[in-house]
């Protein structure tokens, strides 16, 4: 693509489906950042919302006037379609990528722009989730491993570091250059959340396209936003039917790769049941019966849609 004085240096991409409220949030956030406004657009991609999503970006707007704010609506319904769309008409080198239930701490957008300019080599980069309960306490069945479906934990330290395996960034706070979409392609869009339907796995398939290629990528742990997570994630029905859907998003994305991907994934599913059993105990010789409980019961949900 070719720049001039008006190209901004970084598109930030949110795709949005029913979360008016959150999203509020989220546009505030960014209409906070340390980051010069002439610096950045933003680009929010509606996929079909019914609630009152139209009137908070257009309040934004009218409130906001100094951010480049640009608004589409992607009638494909599913979260890959909507980014896909973000992607392809943001005008940035760089973009960056934040979900509507997040809030950018100040020097979010500050960060990655450093990060791009000082590594000219790196094409792909993500930040740290910070999870954030509001409507009612962290649970106590909740551990480490059982928040990281739900918070989309990354937590890989304090120091800025390549990812080690078997972490990838997630699609709520992550950044690449414009290149890597024209070398990789898009998102593949029969995996991601499609309506209320949590499905994933879109972004750790696109991640791992792009390492198998080669490319570095690199965690950034100044690079925060907060996570909001509401009440209804905490409830025992929708945790175990995310965690049914992350097994059924590792089918599919294994899948594609073909049936030696797919048994591979199956033979790990076999080393994380014992990894889980080990540390299940330890939480019941601690006294923590229901950290044990519900770290099992993510086990078996995760297994039963590897296999379904």
């Amino acid at each position: 693509m070719t720049q001039n004085s008006n190209t901004p240096k970084l598109s930030v991409i949110i795709a949005t489906y029913n979360r008016a409220e959150p999203l509020r949030r989220t546009l505030r956030s960014l209409a906070a950042q340390t980051l010069d406004k002439s610096l950045w657009e933003l680009v929010v991609v509606d996929n079909n919302s019914g609630d009152s999503t139209p009137a908070i970006i257009d309040t934004f707007a009218a409130e906001h006037p100094e951010v480049r704010l640009r608004r589409f609506v992607e009638k494909r319904q599913g979260v890959s379609h909507a980014r896909n769309r973000a992607f392809t008409e943001s005008v940035a080198p760089i973009i960056v990528s934040i979900d509507d239930d997040e809030e950018a701490f100040p020097n979010f957008l500050e960060v990655y722009l450093e990060f791009f300019e000082s590594h000219p080599h790196i094409n792909a980069a993500g930040g740290d989730n910070v999870p954030l309960y509001e409507e009612c306490p962290r649970p106590e069945w909740m551990s480490t491993y059982t928040e990281t479906p739900i918070a989309a934990l990354v937590r890989m330290g304090d120091r800025r570091r390549p990812f080690r395996k078997g972490r990838f960034f997630m699609g709520g706070n992550m950044a690449m250059r414009r290149e890597v979409f024209e070398k990789y392609g898009l998102l593949h869009s029969e995996l991601g959340r499609t309506g209320s339907s949590p499905l994933a796995g879109e972004e750790k398939e696109f991640f791992f396209r792009m390492q198998r290629a080669g490319e570095e990528i690199w965690f950034l742990p100044e690079a925060k936003i907060y996570h909001i997570i509401p009440a209804y994630k905490l409830t025992r029905g929708y945790f175990l039917n995310l965690c049914y859907m992350t097994g059924r998003s590792e089918k599919l994305r294994t899948q594609r790769r073909g049936k030696w991907a797919y048994f591979k994934r199956v033979c790990a599913e076999q080393v994380k049941w014992w990894g889980t059993l080990v540390i299940a105990l330890g939480f019941l010789l601690k006294g923590e019966k229901p950290k044990a409980k519900y770290l099992i019961d993510m086990r078996m949900a995760i297994t039963q849609g590897l296999f379904n």
